[in-house]
């Protein structure tokens, strides 16, 4: 038996192919008994996604809305294959989490090495939190070596339940089981989220605790089961003082 406490992959309507608001996200996680949630719109790099002010200004959304932890934060897009990103660091400084994503319209698939590449040099960047839905068969990369790079740099790899869903991130279903069986292998805590892009998917976790179930993931492995663990790990990081 699986249990979250905290969506961490969510999109509004600030991110054009997404459609609802903050206020809806946030008013469904506390509806459905999540106590934290981070608005992760989409780096803009991609052709729909907010302008730099958007993410400057997060700093606005109080940290407690209707009981929930509201954590500021993006899904970047890593552009090229030495890992580099499209929200300069000292933007990312002022974010309370941050998940790296490939999206085809702002990376160019190229050989599994230099995913590999471009993964390892995500990795070792120390304002990043999250790979996210690696799963993605169009950017295969070297899972192991990087899952190992991962646990030594204190990153976090995402189960994303979004991925299961038909014709999304093609090849998910095949690779991402064994993605997961890697991190229970070498001991690498992972983050299960819905990447809502509509309010009433915050909290929706079915397709990614049914993978989990299938590879015997050990629940202590999952980082967000707990929003004591998520706030210590934020802290820690980030040397902040977030007060549940």
């Amino acid at each position: 038996m699986y249990y979250i406490e905290a969506d961490l992959h969510t999109h509004t309507l600030a991110s054009d192919h997404a459609y609802s608001t903050l206020m809806e996200l946030i008013t469904e996680a506390a509806n459905k008994g999540l106590k934290g949630i981070a608005i992760t719109d989409h780096g803009p790099a991609l052709p729909d996604a907010p302008c730099m002010m958007h993410f400057n200004n997060l700093k606005s959304i109080p940290r407690m809305v209707n009981g929930v932890l509201t954590l500021r934060g993006v899904e970047a897009n890593l552009i090229d294959f030495e890992g580099n990103l499209d929200i300069p660091q000292n933007l990312l400084s002022l974010l309370d989490w941050v998940i790296v994503s490939i999206h085809a319209d702002c990376f160019e698939a190229g050989t599994v090495e230099e995913h590999t590449r471009a993964w390892l040099g995500v990795v070792r960047n120390p304002l990043v939190d999250v790979i996210g839905h690696p799963g993605n068969g169009d950017y295969m990369f070297d899972y192991e070596q990087v899952i190992i790079e991962a646990k030594k740099y204190n990153k976090l790899i995402e189960i994303n339940n979004h991925s299961f869903i038909h014709g999304v991130r093609m090849g998910s279903v095949a690779n991402c089981p064994e993605i997961a069986r890697l991190c229970k292998k070498h001991q690498v805590s992972v983050v299960v989220n819905s990447d809502a892009h509509f309010a009433t998917q915050v909290g929706t976790f079915d397709s990614a605790f049914a993978l989990l179930e299938k590879v015997d993931f050990p629940p202590e492995l999952i980082l967000n089961s707990s929003i004591t663990k998520l706030v210590d790990f934020i802290n820690q990081k980030r040397n902040q003082k977030i007060i549940l």
